[in-house]
């Protein structure tokens, strides 16, 4: 998804100026942010949870050297799908499986 993606659907369901959408679409995505600095999560309801995670601190592979590197600790967002969400996509992956599976 993109900030344009979010500006055309604003477009699409309500009736103001492609600037104002684009605004409002980069208000939204500031919103986000700022919920999870806060609060280290965000729900949107039927749709699912962005989540804050640690990252611990730990040694990797460099894949060019084959060198041990130390890697910092530090933070990640996860997202988790709502039940909702989840049955929406196996409905479609479904669909697209019965789509495929007819003959021509």
């Amino acid at each position: 998804m993109s900030k344009q993606f979010l500006t055309n659907a604003i477009l699409r369901s309500a009736d103001m100026p492609a600037t104002a959408a684009n605004r409002l679409a980069g208000d939204i995505v500031a919103a986000i942010k700022a919920e999870l600095v806060e609060n280290e999560r965000f729900t949107i309801p039927d749709f699912g949870a962005l989540v804050v995670r640690e990252t611990p601190k730990r040694i990797a592979l460099n894949p060019k050297t084959v060198e041990k590197v130390q890697v910092k600790a530090g933070a990640t967002v996860k997202f988790k799908a709502s039940p909702a969400l989840k049955e929406a996509a196996l409905t479609g992956l479904k669909k697209a499986k019965r789509k495929a599976a007819k003959p021509a």
